[in-house]
C-alpha cells in the first residue's frame, strides 16, 4: 500500500468497486490504497515466473494466479492482489465471484521500489497468518536474486536465496522448480 488512502468505506462497498472498475486498489479496516502500475523488468519477471509455472501445472491439480486474482487474509481482513497466487487442490474463494481467494498455497511478490519495504514487512506479516501459506517468494527487479520463505513445522519461516543464473529454486508445497536463468529471461540488469 504506497498511496494516501481514500475515505473509509466498507468492504461491501469496495468489492463493488473492484468488479466494476478498470483499477486495482487493496483494502484494510475500511481504508482503500491506490495501486501503481508495474515497470517493465517487473511485468516481464511476473510473466516469466508465472508462465514457467503454468507449464509445470498442466496435467496436475494445481492452479496458478497472475495479478488480477484477488487475495483475502481473512484474519486481518486485508485485500490484496499478489504478482502471483499457486492453490494445489480446491481453490476456496469468499463467495461465488471466484474473484477473492482464500487459500494460496505460495504467494510470489516482484519487488519495485515503491513497495519493496511493504512486500517484506507488513504484507508478509499478514501473508503469514493464512493458514494454508506454505512458501513466500520475493524477486527483484533490479538485480538477480530471490528470497525463498518456507514455513516450517514450528511456523517459523526459513529463508534461502539465490543469484545465480544456473541456480534453481524447488518448492516443495507445490512440487515444482524454478530457474533464476527462466525467471530473468530477456532481463536488462545494470
Amino acid at each position: 500500500m504506497t498511496a494516501t488512502p481514500k475515505p473509509s468505506i466498507p468492504v461491501e462497498d469496495y468489492l463493488a468497486q473492484e468488479r466494476s472498475g478498470s483499477t486495482r486498489n487493496e483494502y484494510f479496516a475500511g481504508d482503500v490504497f491506490a495501486m501503481a502500475g508495474g515497470s517493465e523488468a517487473h511485468n516481464l519477471i511476473a510473466g516469466n515466473t508465472y508462465a514457467g509455472l503454468h507449464a509445470q501445472f498442466r496435467l496436475r491439480p494445481c492452479r496458478v494466479y497472475p495479478s488480477d486474482m484477488r487475495v483475502k487474509i481473512s484474519q486481518t481482513s486485508l485485500y490484496t492482489y499478489p504478482d502471483i497466487s499457486i492453490v494445489c487442490g480446491q481453490s476456496q474463494f469468499e463467495d461465488d465471484h471466484r474473484d477473492t481467494l482464500l487459500n494460496p498455497t505460495v504467494i510470489i511478490e516482484v519487488l519495485s521500489p515503491s513497495t519493496e519495504s511493504y512486500d517484506r514487512g507488513k504484507k508478509f506479516q499478514n501473508y503469514r497468518m493464512i493458514a494454508s501459506l506454505q512458501e513466500y517468494l520475493l524477486i527483484s527487479q533490479d538485480a538477480r536474486h530471490i528470497e525463498h520463505y518456507v514455513r516450517q513445522s514450528d511456523h517459523n519461516w526459513l529463508l534461502s536465496e539465490v543469484s545465480a543464473m544456473d541456480d534453481v529454486i524447488f518448492m516443495p508445497s507445490v512440487e515444482s522448480k524454478l530457474a533464476v536463468s527462466d525467471v530473468y529471461e530477456k532481463i536488462d540488469l545494470l
